[in-house]
């Protein structure tokens, strides 16, 4: 099955989309950007659902899956619409038919591209047996939870066999115990599609857990690609680091184990640096530790900061702390009672120097 390759320019109203986008059969790439990054129109690029102004974009061949064919080539006057780019679509919502059945509903794909009805039927339930729903081949959407709902729209979406499959925030829509068990059969399914994958998701986890190479978007442009692996450890940018739940700052280095944030004159020692002058460095918000007054002993960073919010998860919690730097800390809902940590509060932030990691920008 060949490549799904987009290296153009799509423009939308005053948005801009300038991209370079390669997924290979089998692989599955994870969109993720923050709000107006483009996510949304780069998805509906792929379907047919808004063309090029600049550039290419190729998918495989509906007539023959192992060749390549252009959907999209403005220079050349070239635009192949959605129901003949071989690709299939789920979003959000899963946007069943409500008066058919989940067999009917999946063979709908076969059926409306030509295959004779006991085969569409046939087809159809191999996809919902994938998706584990073999015993609700015939309840209707109504009889249907939200996650089960979703699992029928992913069956329906590859059972036409697709060359890319495109799925636009698949799991949003779902509430956390059905988010967790519906991303498990996602997982499931998708290690046996053999063609592209495209998703776009805000969450972080869908992301890491799902995808086996990420690209971050943000103002049209890919600001940084690479696997999970190497994006959570080398972030390069503050969305991602963001989403990765790092602490990131641009620095310069200003003696062979000390550095500063851009714009600011504040020290931070590292125990190790490369050499070079223009860096990006990292803290875990684990290794940031809270103390109620300026410690002693030896931790070689310490700043005075203020609360800005104090966001629990269970019985851990995230700490967002500003002054001198930003700074985001991870402690237990314990030591949010134990210190006081609410908003205004004033704490003392401590990062050992081997807890500060850096690397090239």
């Amino acid at each position: 099955m060949a490549m799904m390759r987009m290296a153009g320019v799509a423009r939308r109203e005053d948005f801009t989309l300038d991209v370079e986008l390669d997924v290979a059969p089998g692989e599955v790439v994870a969109i993720l950007g923050p709000n107006g990054s483009g996510k949304t129109t780069l998805i509906n690029t792929i379907a047919g659902l808004g063309g090029l102004a600049e550039g290419t974009l190729t998918g495989p061949n509906a007539v023959a899956v192992e060749s390549d064919s252009v959907w999209d080539a403005p220079g050349e006057r070239r635009w192949v619409t959605p129901r003949d780019r071989h690709v299939g679509l789920v979003l959000a919502n899963a946007l069943l038919f409500p008066h058919l059945t989940c067999r009917d509903n999946v063979a709908f794909g076969p059926r409306s591209r030509g295959a004779a009805r006991s085969a569409a039927r046939d087809r159809a339930a191999d996809e919902l047996a994938a998706v584990g729903l073999a015993d609700r081949s015939g309840a209707r959407p109504a009889q249907l939870s939200t996650g089960q709902a979703q699992r029928v729209a992913l069956a329906r979406a590859l059972a036409t066999s697709p060359g890319v499959l495109l799925l636009d925030e698949p799991l949003s829509a779902l509430d956390p115990e059905t988010r967790g068990t519906t991303r498990v059969a996602l997982a499931r399914r998708l290690a046996d599609f053999a063609g592209s994958t495209v998703l776009v998701t805000h969450d972080p986890l869908d992301a890491l857990t799902l995808a086996d190479r990420l690209v971050f978007l943000d103002s049209g442009q890919i600001v940084q690609t690479g696997t999970p692996a190497e994006v959570v450890s080398r972030p390069r940018n503050p969305y991602v680091a963001r989403v990765v739940g790092l602490n990131l700052w641009r620095v310069r280095r200003t003696s062979d184990h000390t550095v500063a944030p851009l714009d600011t004159d504040v020290s931070i020692q590292v125990a190790e640096l490369p050499d070079s002058s223009d860096l990006w460095l990292t803290v875990r918000p684990s290794a940031v530790a809270l103390w109620p007054q300026e410690p002693h002993g030896s931790p070689r960073n310490a700043w005075q900061l203020e609360v800005a919010s104090v966001e629990l998860a269970g019985q851990s919690a995230r700490v967002s702390l500003t002054g001198q730097l930003d700074l985001v800390a991870e402690v237990t809902a314990a030591a949010v009672a134990e210190l006081g940590l609410a908003q205004g509060r004033l704490v003392w932030a401590t990062v050992k120097a081997t807890e500060a990691a850096a690397y090239e920008a």
